[in-house]
């Protein structure tokens, strides 16, 4: 993997060409069949001994302006910027999860978002917020040695637990809404690695390789739960959520907000268009991926009763 990787390094001149074949080689690397399928068989394995994946070890003090490849310096420091302040909420994402999961699948809600006591104190981390809760860090350590400055998250508020007359669409809603999220997060830092070298490609892997953990996990989980799922009740669902105003789970404005977070106006047309392939290519192979979740696979992996 990493011959492939060192091979294709460049200098900041980068052509359009070379970032394509840097973005191939690292779907090649990270998003086969074979450690999709390894990552969600993972997941009951954590339902019974939660154990948070290790990084490697980090030089953070080698991270430098000349690993960055092909991005402006001020636009990849703004999308620094964008996602520290996506990344930061975390307890409110893993608490919100949490609780449209905890009366229909308690071990994914402990997962998520840990245990709560009887007066709602949160009493054990969920692995998932364990994992996650190191991006914010990570991301202020990259900020800090690209430009000597310290940089704080923009504190927002996260769309809170908005419990209808029935839960199991409820579920529905927000696990699209939470895999499309991690999705958004695994194309980003896949991008970003494409156009960088050295330490700072090295943290922005560990950032990767948590958010495929993560986006696959949920996903599987989903078909599980929702066999019948069919492209066309996404796409409704997308639409309807879109139409409905008062509906805070709107998958359109979160694009939106990100896409404005991360001063996608300032990008060239060449990291705009690397960035829409990226996201192409790493749905194929998820879709292709998705054609392998049989029910019987599921309920072997799962042995319980998803509903």
């Amino acid at each position: 993997m990493l011959n492939t990787l060192n091979l294709l390094q460049t200098n900041q001149k980068s052509n359009f060409w070379q970032i394509q074949r840097r973005i191939r080689a690292l779907l090649n690397n990270y998003l086969t069949l074979d450690q999709l399928n390894e990552r969600l068989q993972d997941l009951p394995v954590q339902f019974t001994n939660p154990q948070s994946r290790p990084w490697k070890q980090i030089d953070w003090q080698a991270i430098n302006r000349d690993q960055i490849i092909g991005i402006d310096i001020d636009v990849f420091l703004a999308i620094l910027k964008g996602s520290l302040d996506t990344e930061a909420p975390i307890r409110g994402y893993t608490q919100t999860s949490r609780q449209y999961l905890q009366t229909l699948h308690p071990s994914l809600a402990r997962f998520v978002g840990g245990k709560v006591n009887e007066y709602n104190e949160l009493i054990e981390l969920g692995l998932w917020e364990k994992e996650e809760r190191q991006h914010t860090p990570a991301l202020q350590k990259i900020y800090h040695q690209l430009t000597g400055e310290k940089i704080t998250p923009t504190l927002r508020t996260v769309r809170g637990y908005l419990p209808t007359d029935n839960p199991h669409e409820d579920l529905y809603r927000h696990g699209l809404h939470r895999v499309a999220t991690e999705y958004g997060a695994t194309c980003l830092y896949i991008w970003m690695m494409a156009h960088t070298t050295g330490a700072l490609y090295s943290v922005l892997e560990q950032l990767a390789i948590d958010e495929i953990n993560h986006m696959t996990k949920f996903w599987g989980f989903g078909v599980w739960v929702y066999p019948n799922t069919s492209l066309q009740r996404v796409i409704s669902i997308f639409i309807k959520t879109r139409r409905q105003s008062e509906v805070r789970n709107n998958l359109f404005r979160t694009l939106s907000r990100m896409m404005k977070a991360l001063k996608w106006e300032a990008w060239t047309l060449n990291n705009k268009i690397t960035l829409i392939l990226v996201s192409i290519y790493t749905i194929f192979r998820l879709l292709k991926w998705n054609n392998t979740l049989t029910p019987q696979y599921l309920n072997e992996l799962f042995g319980m009763d998803a509903h």
